[in-house]
């Protein structure tokens, strides 16, 4: 499968064929390959004290050869599952590649996990080994049965992790990876039940590489910039095998966050392509970046939630780059993306990306018409689809529908699609609103708001009521300088009557000063829900 530069979205769509090795081993295939080339630099990492370590791609090679030898030697082997739960430190691509390396099953977490939120993974999963930091060695429950207990800094009883790898071979064969062998599992954030163990197989971590060719649009020669945490699956596409499938250098920040400090890093380390989640790129946009230097910066990208209209053009103005929303889910990463060859449209998250047809179906599977509110559906075979939940054959079944008598993954997220092909982000399935017999998408009201300058960030659900069944409800967070008041709700519902048919003005606003949302930034409009259920019925 050869790469070739989108410069038209719909040759490059409808040209687009799948193409996998039989086996692929990414460390062995990626890292090493990339390795032979002893200046080719790789990792850039610093912190928020102005402490910085470079990485050539033969660093990583030597160094996650010794970790993938320290495992062996403490009985670790291929299929077996490794907890790594570290911090944004180069340690993390280390543990991570040299895993990958041994054909172990790295469960990237991350570090604000509970002792309850651990326990559940490493019994679920059944994982013999574990890397954290010492500061967090102590979540791990002492009878926990694991063959290796690594920490990067002291931990009582566990093995330094500088100290042990010191001791390593450089060298390291990576182990034969048939392209359907279980090679990642990340957990979902829970928000229904006990979080899912997704499992991806070899075919993922090389399939994941498209997006990085036409929505990052990465080469060997930029520096990418992810501030994904190391848990959750966009690190994956976005700071590991993304930029590194490509050669590309990445930068590795550990350190608060500053609105002010994260442009200054942009230009210190000429950052060509940055992804942030929308909930930073909402308070970035509210800065004075006079006299930084953006020169070397082509792109933004961002997923996980919906950038508001408002916020890209605001991105734009700011910085004069473009910013590309895009769509993706654990269990499939990347699939909607907006393109640098692709005009943008306000609220949509994109097209499919190559190598992916969708369908937009009603509650009797059939497909729906342009412009229909409706559940998204992945068509299959599909090289990027998880391998399955890890032990859990039931729950896998559930997540497939035939359409037109073709296997088809289900999203659980609606959406439209308008007649030129864009998609529209609704909500997840049970966000929809649906308020005297209209279907209502929170996003349609939350991007509304947003475009009013009092408001920073905000929810949109249906709320209970006697007469519609359910309204519409905002929960607002106000920027600074702005008071929530009576009327300022009058405003704010005015405003969003202008912007958005009046039928999806929301009746009800309260100012609230945060919102509920996962570990992964995502709101979680399902708790807001049970909140507004709980109040009605007191």
């Amino acid at each position: 499968m050869q790469r070739t530069r989108m410069t038209d979205y719909n040759e490059a769509h409808a040209a687009f064929e799948w193409s996998l090795p039989d086996a692929f081993n990414f460390g062995g295939d990626v890292i090493d390959k990339f390795a032979e080339d002893p200046n080719r630099l790789a990792l850039i990492w610093c912190d928020g004290d102005g402490a910085e370590r470079r990485f050539t791609f033969a660093d990583i090679r030597r160094l996650s050869n010794r970790f993938a030898n320290l495992l062996r030697q403490h009985g670790v082997a291929k299929g077996d599952r490794v907890v790594v739960m570290l911090p944004r430190i180069p340690e993390w691509q280390i543990a991570m590649t040299g895993c990958l390396k041994l054909g172990a099953v790295p469960i990237p977490c991350i570090t604000m996990l509970t002792e309850k939120d651990i326990a559940y993974r490493v019994g679920h999963s059944g994982a013999v080994a574990v890397i954290t930091t010492g500061d967090n060695a102590a979540k791990f429950n002492d009878d926990a049965k694991f063959r290796l207990q690594c920490a990067v800094g002291a931990g009582k009883g566990w093995l330094d992790f500088a100290t042990a790898i010191a001791a390593q071979p450089d060298e390291f064969d990576p182990v034969h990876m048939d392209i359907e062998d279980p090679a990642i599992m990340y957990y979902t954030s829970g928000s229904t039940g006990d979080p899912k163990g997704v499992t991806h197989a070899a075919r993922s971590l090389f399939a994941w590489r498209v997006s990085a060719w036409h929505w990052l649009d990465l080469n060997e020669t930029d520096v990418m910039w992810c501030t994904a945490d190391t848990g959750w699956s966009k690190a994956g596409t976005s700071v590991l095998f993304g930029p590194w499938s490509v050669g590309a250098t990445v930068l590795f920040y550990d350190g608060p966050f500053d609105p002010r400090g994260r442009f200054d890093l942009l230009a210190q380390y000429g950052v060509t392509v940055f992804c942030a989640a929308a909930t930073e790129l909402r308070r970035l946009v509210l800065e004075d970046i006079s006299g930084v230097d953006l020169s070397a910066l082509r792109q933004t990208v961002s997923a996980g939630e919906t950038v508001n209209p408002d916020v890209i053009e605001r991105w734009t103005a700011l910085t004069g780059t473009p910013l590309l929303d895009g769509y993706g889910l654990t269990e499939i990463l990347m699939v909607i993306l907006n393109y640098p060859a692709l005009p943008v449209k306000p609220g949509s998250m994109g097209k499919p990306l190559p190598g992916t047809d969708i369908a937009v179906i009603g509650d009797d599977d059939q497909p729906l018409g342009p412009g229909a509110i409706g559940r998204l559906v992945i068509r299959l075979p599909h090289p990027q689809l998880m391998h399955g939940y890890w032990n859990d054959p039931d729950l896998t079944r559930a997540a497939f529908v035939e359409v037109g008598g073709i296997r088809h993954f289900i999203t659980s997220d609606v959406v439209s699609v308008d007649e030129d092909g864009y998609v529209f982000y609704q909500g997840r399935a049970d966000d929809v609103i649906n308020a005297s017999g209209y279907r209502i998408g929170p996003l349609e009201v939350e991007n509304a708001l947003m475009a009013h300058d009092a408001v920073l960030e905000c929810a949109a659900i249906g709320s209970p009521d006697v007469d519609r069944g359910e309204v519409v409800k905002a929960f607002v967070v106000l920027n600074d300088g702005f008071t929530g008041n009576d009327a300022l709700v009058a405003r704010l519902q005015d405003h969003a009557k202008q912007i958005t048919a009046p039928y999806k003005y929301p009746r009800r606003i309260e100012f609230v000063d945060d919102l509920p949302k996962t570990t992964t930034g995502k709101i979680q409009r399902g708790e807001l829900r049970r909140r507004e259920d709980e109040q009605s019925h007191s």
